[in-house]
């Protein structure tokens, strides 16, 4: 089946939310005394501080709280997938392992933040961040950035950058609490309080999530056994104001989830049914000081960030331990914003980042290996006139492996007409360093090179019909060199192959590679009548391995999606979401392919007051059966029901 798409989408230069009436905030609050040009929709991921829309050159989509509301999705997966230039790969139901590709880059070129933290697991293959278990619960706010950012972000920010912000301290009380059931017997429970006494402004929440699941062998192809999820999960935030321009900041997320996975069992050690559960652990914790200076023109940030991810996979018929990983970041951080003057900004700063990784694998010695990468970047924004804006920096990386790394990057944005028509274009280059396992396990190779990238995007955007309506389209491209393969040890006169100390008879990785990609994104923001919003997008990625001339593994050339929304004033609202993904090659010699496919959600919410409501979804309305990834299942259709609470 194969489903080609001719649709318009969300720019990927500039964001066209599904509601035109998006969270805007004010530019004088956001920017701590930087003039006040109005209500503007504002953006912080693209450079590191916040900024207009309108000023921001790089390529970004943001889902606001009430998108991510109304949509009534459980798991990040779901709301990710309808973003321009994003694709991912799951291996089954909520809480497998799940994968997100942004233009056409591997997964685990992809830097993860939650609340500005990184995620990525230095245990993981290629130190990427599984989403898999990553549910909503108290995520008010997604931002994606396209395009290579390392200048800001470092390693593995080639594809670009996904951060999720959990929800902030209010200075009133606030109260957000959820709850519902429905298919394969899952319920979910999330909650959030909020409140500010004194000098201590705090947000607290957990999330509670199990279900009976599908079978990650796919049933169409024998699969009989049903694959359980469950999930615990913490949010917090408190802010200390120590004076009118010290503070504290203090931020943490915990996560513990189970799930059961399907595997190899003997003696065919075919794909089917086993009898395994794979447990995961996240914490990110962050502690930081912010002082600011000069009236507030001289903003500093001086903090400490830790990430721990531990994963373990257990046969439950032996209780034998099949996998045993954990993985460890720390970052050491000092980030200083210096408005020079009304038209021009300095952003700079300093990282260290300690990771550790220990892992084992059927009861084999663990391995244990640990890494530092140095990091300083600076970056100015100018608007030397009216409607310009113009942005460029420069990162400096001392890996104690590989040796050092520079990036650059410039982009800007310009509208002739106060933001209805906005112009942009960027340039970028990223890097990822070789993952701890690349280097040091029983396969690694200490002589790997950096991943490196080039990238650049152009653009349009355009708002008519007093703003009820917004078009755009951009085109990107991507060229990137030294991509990390995994490479057989026969014959091959490699150093690593042939080490007499350490042996690796059967491969081991190697710097081989080289890939492209480009492609377009179109779409259309439309808002027909008050409380009607409908958002369209449509991306065409040609991504390919050029050292073979093949296509890149699981990245699909065609997707679209509608999200669309209507809400009456009596309170009732009724929604529907609509992915369509096309074919797309599972295995890198491109001999088995993925067929397109359909999925579509409908949804239903009616507000009994205005704090409370209720509301339903049918998941998969068609029951469309499909796989992103070759023998696993995914999610047949369900309805699901429950009540929401606001205040």
């Amino acid at each position: 089946m194969k489903y080609c798409v001719y649709l318009a989408g969300i720019s990927s230069l500039a964001l066209l939310p599904s509601s035109l009436n998006a969270q805007t905030t004010d530019r004088n609050t956001d920017r701590q005394g930087a003039e006040n040009t109005g209500s503007e929709q504002i953006v912080v991921t693209a450079n590191r501080t916040a900024r207009p829309l309108s000023e921001v050159g790089s390529s970004v989509s943001v889902i606001p709280e009430e998108e991510i509301v109304r949509r009534q999705a459980s798991d990040v997966i779901d709301i990710l997938r309808t973003v321009p230039g994003v694709t991912f790969n799951r291996n089954g139901g909520i809480g497998t392992a799940s994968g997100v590709s942004i233009r056409g880059a591997q997964s685990d070129q992809t830097v993860v933040l939650i609340d500005g933290i990184k995620l990525n697991d230095p245990s993981s293959i290629g130190g990427g961040f599984d989403f898999g278990p990553l549910l909503t619960g108290n995520i008010a706010r997604i931002e994606v950035v396209r395009g290579s950012q390392s200048v800001l972000y470092g390693s593995q920010a080639i594809g670009g950058v996904v951060n999720m912000l959990t929800r902030e301290p209010t200075k009133a009380l606030g109260v957000f609490a959820r709850a519902e059931y429905g298919g394969r017997d899952t319920a979910e429970f999330v909650g959030n309080v909020s409140g500010k006494l004194g000098p201590v402004a705090a947000s607290f929440g957990g999330t509670y999530l199990t279900t009976d699941g599908i079978s990650t062998f796919n049933e169409a192809r024998g699969g009989a056994e049903a694959d359980g999820f469950e999930s615990l999960g913490f949010n917090a935030k408190v802010l200390v104001a120590l004076t009118d321009n010290i503070s504290l900041d203090f931020r943490g997320f915990y996560a513990d989830g189970e799930t059961e996975i399907d595997g190899f069992a003997p003696p065919t050690f075919a794909f089917g049914d086993t009898n395994e559960v794979s447990n995961r652990e996240d914490f990110v914790g962050y502690a930081g000081l912010n002082a600011a200076f000069l009236d507030g023109r001289f903003r500093n940030r001086l903090g400490f960030a830790y990430t721990d991810i531990s994963r373990e996979n257990v046969d439950l018929d032996s209780d034998f331990v099949t996998f045993d990983g954990n993985g460890e970041n720390r970052r050491f951080e000092y980030q200083g914003v210096f408005d020079a003057s009304d038209n021009a900004q300095l952003v700079f700063g300093a990282e260290r980042e300690e990771s550790q990784f220990t892992a084992s694998s059927f009861g084999a010695p663990p391995t244990i290996a640990d890494v530092s990468l140095n990091s300083l970047y600076g970056q100015v924004n100018v608007v030397p006139v009216d409607g310009l804006s113009l942005t460029g920096g420069v990162r400096y990386d001392e890996h104690e492996t590989f040796g050092s790394e520079a990036t650059l990057a410039a982009s800007g944005a310009y509208s002739p007409n106060d933001g209805d028509t906005v112009l942009r274009a960027s340039y970028g280059e990223g890097f990822k360093a070789p993952s701890l396992f690349q280097l040091f396990s029983n396969f690694g190779n200490t002589a790997l090179d950096a991943e490196e990238s080039e990238s650049w995007d152009v653009g349009v955007t355009h708002s008519f019909l007093d703003g009820a309506a917004q078009v755009g389209v951009t085109y990107f491209n991507r060229d990137g060199s030294n991509e990390i393969t995994f490479v057989s040890c026969f014959e091959n006169p490699l150093a690593a192959c042939n080490d007499p100390d350490a042996p690796r008879p059967f491969g081991t990785y190697d710097n081989i590679a080289s890939v492209s990609a480009d492609g377009w994104e179109f779409g259309v923001a439309l808002q027909p009548v008050q409380g009607f919003d409908v958002s369209l997008n449509y991306s065409i990625i040609d991504a390919f391995d050029d050292t073979t001339g093949n296509r890149l593994a699981r990245r699909a050339r065609e997707t679209a999606s509608l999200v669309a929304d209507y809400r009456t004033r009596s309170g009732f609202g009724i929604g529907a979401t609509v992915l369509i993904v096309g074919d797309s090659f599972d295995d890198v010699a491109n001999t088995r392919q993925n067929d397109g496919y359909f999925v579509a959600d409908l949804r239903v919410s009616y507000a009994i007051t205005e704090t409370l409501e209720l509301f339903g979804r049918i998941e998969n309305v068609t029951n469309e059966e499909y796989e992103t990834v070759f023998q696993f299942g995914q999610p047949g259709r369900a309805v699901f029901g429950g009540v929401r609470y606001a205040m």
